[in-house]
């Protein structure tokens, strides 16, 4: 079995696991190290070593507190671990910082796995904050994010209601959701030239298929996978599908 290391060093605090080619995780805004559980589990038995850094959401600097500065920070990262060009696998707000760390920095970026990425346009939460405190509207609206509400565990909605109901937190979270929309990318996906794989579930609310579709249409260089019966974050709610399309697009492109 391999074994999953939580390091702080540098700056940095992050998850690896295993050893081989360069593959970096990049989580969403309400998304803990968790929801990649079924990708780290099983990339590292292939011969690629995973990176999980934690994107200072919470610690930047209101200021720093945007698309644009969480992008220099991972690449800061690979410069920090001296790490050749990496693969990089985003989420949601994950998936904007991957694709603008490519626009920044391509000689860095050896291709993209794009999931329910913002950077075009996605239905955010932040109207609805004032109803924080109601737990179990916060409940719906996490469920909201999946094909079948059983995979927002209390557990997963514990740790969204405890966000949101940190002032602190709120003001982080409202700040990089307004940054996501200011930094839309229509103009800069024709020029990014990097491989992309663009996986989606065929439900997703948040980043509707259309959005999916326009990323594929702007991309140069992309490829279009669908998930049926999935919302939002396909690597937990089909784990073993959404490894399957990557482990296959590798294998084409000799990744």
């Amino acid at each position: 079995m391999i074994k999953k290391k939580r390091i702080e060093k540098g700056g940095f605090k992050y998850l690896t696991s295993g050893k081989g080619k360069p593959i970096v995780i990049l989580h969403g805004l309400m998304g803990g190290l968790g929801n990649f559980e079924g990708f780290i589990s099983h990339f590292p038995k292939l011969g690629y070593q995973l990176f999980m850094p934690e994107l200072p959401i919470y610690t930047a600097s209101l200021l720093n507190t945007n698309v644009k500065y969480f992008s220099k920070f991972i690449n800061n990262f690979i410069k920090f671990l001296e790490l050749d060009k990496v693969i990089l696998v985003g989420n949601s707000l994950g998936g904007h910082v991957g694709l603008l760390h490519a626009k920044l920095f391509p000689e860095f970026t050896k291709a993209l796995v794009l999931t329910g990425s913002s950077g075009l346009y996605e239905n955010a939460m932040g109207d609805t904050y004032p109803k924080r405190g109601d737990y179990d509207f916060i409940k719906k609206k996490t469920e909201n994010v999946f094909y079948s509400p059983k995979i927002a565990t209390k557990e997963v909605v514990d740790e969204v209601f405890e966000s949101v109901n940190d002032r602190n937190k709120v003001i982080r979270i409202l700040a990089m959701a307004k940054s996501a929309i200011r930094h839309n990318m229509a103009k800069d996906l024709p020029k990014i030239k990097i491989p992309t794989a663009l996986i989606w579930g065929e439900n997703d609310k948040v980043t509707p298929p259309e959005v999916a579709e326009e990323f594929n249409n702007l991309l140069p260089d992309s490829k279009l996978f669908w998930i049926k019966q999935c919302g939002h974050a396909p690597m937990m709610e089909h784990p073993d599908k959404f490894n399957s399309i990557i482990k296959k697009w590798f294998a084409e492109k000799k990744f």
